[in-house]
């Protein structure tokens, strides 16, 4: 676990402003009828004020949909006519691909060979092309910018943007409007670009809440880019390791470095025995569907909570379920994982 003071790291590569909370409401209201506004699910003992935030709810089975759709309802028409492209993992993919259809709009995801089978067949359903890379972040970046240049598409990154930090920061917003005595928010961090739309909205409602991000002990290279205060870069083999395949991304952009080094309080990982218990445990005691990814910050809740002092005298603390989009095999081999018992 690393502890920090919010905005310890000051950002030296980008003097741009945050996104604020007037941004992260006009997409509050672009979302409106669109994504569903989740619920606060208790998690754990009655009575410790522990909730999971279900974004595993929303149409498409993740948050994504939220930043995808404010991504490409703020496109021109022209560029709309043309088409949009976006490189993926398999939850973003989904998001665009449905945010596309939503707004009568050519897409193109661009996803890895080793994408969950349930995530590639949704972004299919919803009508977009998808083109297959070997896996690594940098690799699917790349071909989705060669193919934007060649055929004129207008490119949705999967995070480091602002319409994209926005929209997922309705996310927090909700969070921070639903709970006035909000203690902590406890969020996963791939790329960071809920993390980032997150902090940003609960800082801007809650300033006194605690901001606190999640990551796999397989895949830290968010943890080590604010430790260093500079952008860390993991190979990709090395976060291809985790079970959270969401959060395989090699490393944190621009935009999300800038947010979550002003923004963000502390950062803890959490193992793979971890992850697979918390995804048990999201069924067990809140009878909601999380995958590997979308359990980092439950993991974090049960086993991190003496650690990060969140006593139930400190207020509510909510962990965001960010996706419950995982292949219905792999999914019961999870339920059947042990639990290990906090520390």
């Amino acid at each position: 676990m690393t502890a920090r003071t919010p905005g310890a790291h000051a950002p030296v590569d980008d003097p741009r402003a945050l996104v604020g909370l007037t941004a992260i409401r006009a997409a509050a209201d672009t979302l409106r009828g669109v994504a569903t506004r989740t619920p606060l699910v208790p998690f754990g003992r009655p009575g410790h004020g522990y909730f999971l935030k279900a974004e595993s709810l929303q149409p498409t089975g993740a948050f994504k949909i939220r930043g995808a759709y404010v991504a490409v309802a703020g496109l021109s028409a022209a560029e709309r006519r043309r088409g949009v492209i976006t490189n993926s993992s398999g939850n973003h993919g989904q998001g665009v691909a449905r945010a596309a259809r939503l707004l009568g709009v050519p897409a193109v995801v661009v996803m890895p060979r080793d994408a969950p089978a349930i995530k590639a067949a949704r972004v299919a359903a919803d009508g977009a092309e998808i083109v297959w890379v070997e896996p690594g972040s940098a690799v699917r970046q790349a071909a989705a910018e060669a193919i934007a240049d060649e055929r004129g598409l207008a490119v949705i990154p999967p995070f480091d943007d602002d319409r994209i930090i926005a929209g997922q920061g309705t996310v927090g917003l909700e969070i921070a409007e639903d709970l006035s005595d909000l203690a902590a928010v406890l969020v996963p961090i791939g790329g960071g670009g809920l993390a980032s739309g997150v902090a940003a909205a609960v800082r801007a409602v809650r300033s006194r809440a605690r901001i606190i991000g999640v990551e796999p002990e397989l895949a830290a290279d968010a943890r080590d880019s604010l430790a260093a205060g500079r952008i860390v870069a993991w190979p990709a083999e090395q976060v291809g390791r985790t079970i959270a395949d969401g959060t395989r991304t090699a490393q944190l952009g621009r935009r999300t470095f800038a947010h979550l080094a002003a923004l963000l309080d502390e950062i803890v990982t959490v193992s793979e025995d971890e992850i697979a218990a918390a995804v048990r445990l999201i069924a067990e005691e809140s009878r909601l569907v999380a995958e590997p990814s979308g359990a980092l910050a439950a993991a974090a809740l049960r086993y991190r909570v003496a650690a990060l002092g969140l006593t139930r005298s400190a207020g509510p603390v909510v962990a965001i379920v960010s996706g419950g989009n995982v292949d219905p095999d792999r999914y019961r081999a999870l339920l059947g994982a042990p639990v290990p018992t906090p520390s």
